[in-house]
């Protein structure tokens, strides 16, 4: 069992937020001794799945849901099964957005990287779109892709 402040410390979240969770219902099956929360390995592992549904930009009340099909049982594998195929996907869809923008970055710090060794922008503006390095040109299609 784990007390607030040591489940705090685990996870670096404040205990505020911790007993946000609770008053929300995150924790249906929570003990209290003498009013204390004592948290077992089911609440430790019930929170490594409600801070990765809010990593993934699922709402509290949405996770509730989740929590809510959890205590029903079985029957609820499917609709379970399909938030997190969401979540997925919409992550994957993210990660597909950040790496644009990170070739973005990784091309124009080559760029300018050039440009400083060149003393100007000449030679680069020849090389552009077709004629880049093979070390950079990924990046540089994949930021430019419409």
């Amino acid at each position: 069992m784990y007390t607030i402040g040591q489940v705090s410390e685990m996870f670096q979240l404040p205990i505020s937020t911790l007993r946000y969770y609770d008053k929300q219902g995150l924790f249906p099956q929570i003990r209290r001794v003498s009013g204390i929360r004592k948290f077992s390995d089911t609440e430790i592992e019930a929170l490594r799945v409600i801070e990765c549904l809010k990593k993934s930009g699922l709402e509290i009340k949405d996770i509730k849901q989740f929590m809510d099909w959890c205590a029903e049982g079985k029957a609820t594998y499917p609709q379970r099964k399909a938030l997190f195929e969401k979540q997925r996907k919409n992550l994957e869809a993210e990660i597909t957005r950040l790496n644009k923008v990170l070739d973005m970055l990784k091309f124009k710090c080559w760029y300018y990287e050039q440009a400083m060794q060149d003393g100007g922008e000449e030679r680069l503006s020849k090389m552009l779109p077709n004629h880049l390095p093979d070390e950079i040109r990924p990046a540089y299609e994949n930021a430019h892709k419409a």
